[in-house]
Order: C-alpha cells, then sequence, then structure tokens
C-alpha cells in the first residue's frame, strides 16, 4: 500500500464530505477511493469513518489522523516545492484566525498583495474572537488583541490598540449624554463584550489626572464578535469602547459620537501568536511576517 497516497486521499474523503465528491475531486473512480481509505484503515487496525448513505463522519481516532496528516502532507508539499523551486516559493493552505473587525477593515483589503507575492499558498481565514484549539483544529497562527495566556503558544506583539469611547446620535435622544464614566453603571446603558476566555463581560477601563476608573458596565445586551459590538453601538444600543480604526467610518457619517473624550484608555497589545509544538513552515513565516509588518504600518492608535 502507497500510504502517502492513501493518507490524501483519506484528508481528501474528509474535507469533501464523502467519497464520491472526493473521488470526483481527485479524478479517480469512487471505488478505488473506497479501497485506498479501507486499506489506511486495515493498516493502521482502527477505523477512521463512519460510513452513512449521505456521508461519512470521524471516529476519535480518524479525527487524530486527519490532523496529523495534513501536517505531513503539508510539509512534504511545501519540501518538494522547495527543492523543485530554486526561489523555494512557500505553497499550500494556510489556516489563520482573526477577529472580524481585522479580518474586514485591514486584512482583506490588503490580502491581495499577499497573494501577487505568494500565489501558490491558499488561505483559510477563521473569522471571530472564539477560543481556538490550535492543534485540534490545525491553525497555523492567530491575530489577537490582549496579552496571551497560554503557554503552548509563541507570541509576537506587532503593535497596540487604543478604545475610545462612542455612541450612537439616537442613544443620546433617549438618554442623554454621559458626563462621567461612573454613569456607565447605573444610570446609562453599554453594550457588553463576552471575553472569550473569562466568559465574564469585560469592564471598561478609564483614566484621568492620576485617576483609574474600571467600570462594570450596566448593559442591555452583550455580543462576542467584535464588528457585531460595532453594529450595537451604531444601532443604538449603548456606549461602547471601540478601537478609531474601527469607529471611524461610522463616525464620519454620523451614526457615532465621540464621548466622554478627556477620560483616555490604557492601550492594548495586539500579539501573532502560533503553537510552539508545531514546526513553523516557510509559509507560515512569511504570513506572519507580512501581518505584522501590516499592523506595524496600520496606525491603530490614533483616530482620525
Amino acid at each position: 500500500m502507497d500510504q502517502l497516497s492513501a493518507m490524501r486521499v483519506f484528508v481528501r474523503v474528509v474535507e469533501t464530505g464523502n467519497f464520491s465528491r472526493a473521488a470526483d475531486s481527485l479524478n479517480m473512480p469512487k471505488t478505488t477511493v473506497t479501497n485506498m481509505v479501507q486499506g489506511l484503515e486495515a493498516h493502521l487496525r482502527t477505523t477512521l469513518l463512519n460510513r452513512t448513505t449521505r456521508r461519512v463522519m470521524l471516529t476519535t481516532d480518524g479525527a487524530l489522523y486527519y490532523e496529523r496528516a495534513i501536517q505531513i502532507i503539508s510539509e512534504i508539499d511545501e519540501l518538494d516545492g522547495s527543492l523543485s523551486n530554486a526561489q523555494v516559493q512557500p505553497s499550500g493552505r494556510l489556516r489563520v484566525e482573526m477577529a472580524g473587525a481585522f479580518a474586514d477593515l485591514v486584512v482583506i483589503p490588503n490580502v491581495c498583495s499577499f497573494h501577487e507575492k505568494y500565489p501558490l499558498i491558499k488561505l483559510d481565514l477563521g473569522v471571530g474572537d472564539r477560543l481556538v484549539d490550535y492543534i485540534a483544529e490545525n491553525v497555523d497562527c492567530a491575530l489577537r488583541v490582549g496579552t496571551p495566556r497560554d503557554q503552548s503558544l509563541i507570541a509576537r506583539k506587532v503593535s497596540e490598540l487604543r478604545l475610545a469611547s462612542y455612541v450612537a446620535p439616537r442613544y443620546l435622544e433617549k438618554f442623554g449624554l454621559p458626563q462621567h464614566p461612573q454613569e456607565l453603571e447605573d444610570k446609562h446603558f453599554c453594550i457588553g463584550y463576552l471575553n472569550a476566555v473569562s466568559g465574564q463581560i469585560m469592564t471598561m477601563d478609564f483614566e484621568k489626572d492620576g485617576q483609574k476608573l474600571d467600570i462594570a458596565p450596566n448593559y442591555i445586551m452583550s455580543v462576542n464578535d467584535s464588528r457585531t459590538y460595532l453594529n450595537a453601538a451604531v444601532a443604538g444600543m449603548g456606549v461602547a469602547q471601540l478601537a478609531p480604526f474601527m469607529a471611524d467610518e461610522a463616525v464620519k457619517r454620523g451614526e457615532l459620537l465621540p464621548v466622554l473624550s478627556d477620560w483616555e484608555h490604557e492601550s492594548l497589545p495586539i500579539y501573532i501568536v502560533y503553537p510552539q509544538t508545531r514546526h513553523v513552515t516557510n509559509k507560515v513565516r512569511v504570513f506572519v511576517d507580512w501581518l505584522a509588518r501590516l499592523m506595524h504600518n496600520l496606525d491603530v492608535r490614533t483616530s482620525a
């Protein structure tokens, strides 16, 4: 049995969801695909897939084997490419996680320049602020705000994020203008932001003339995504603390107004993180370097 070929077929079956689509994408007979997966299972002495009439599902052993298989295949493909290409052109699938605001406002507008330089890299972009199991989900790297607590991750600081407070005109019409941060705990409403790690609503910090306040926001609704947080602020659901690069367009359109502007906020560090237990391939290196330059060049610390 050609184990590497069988491994590639198995991975394609998992990614396409059934044997027929895998066979079509590989331009192979379905029986060949089935036999190769069965041969791989016999070789490993375990069941990798549970079959139904419509789809296949990974077993526990199958999920573990799939994650290691795609890493091995990716590294072999990159090795083959580096030896056959004098320019060592990075290639393969690259799985990246980041918050929606960074994806929409920073990465997507510039990603064509990355593709033009590295056309053989296929970028799988996961968008959201959720917790990620980097090994189990085969995530290569992530862009995160705040100092990472996971000691298994390598963290590279690339910028800092300054926040400011904003509110929609429609909120002001109904509730008036907050005069002091303390009012955000009782008199006024905020939009709560759920911390992915703790599952708790994040506090809002304020500083002025040496006085530091850590406000537990009084909220009508809470969210766990940065874009939804912005949209909730525009909808008039309460005061929000946003990075100016997120709020600028809404401010220009008159949908948001700065409030409590005489109070400052502690800057938050921005890191690119990736698992230290995984070999850092060329495709990861070039993307991390590109993203680091992008974040460094983007002035996220100042408002318009």
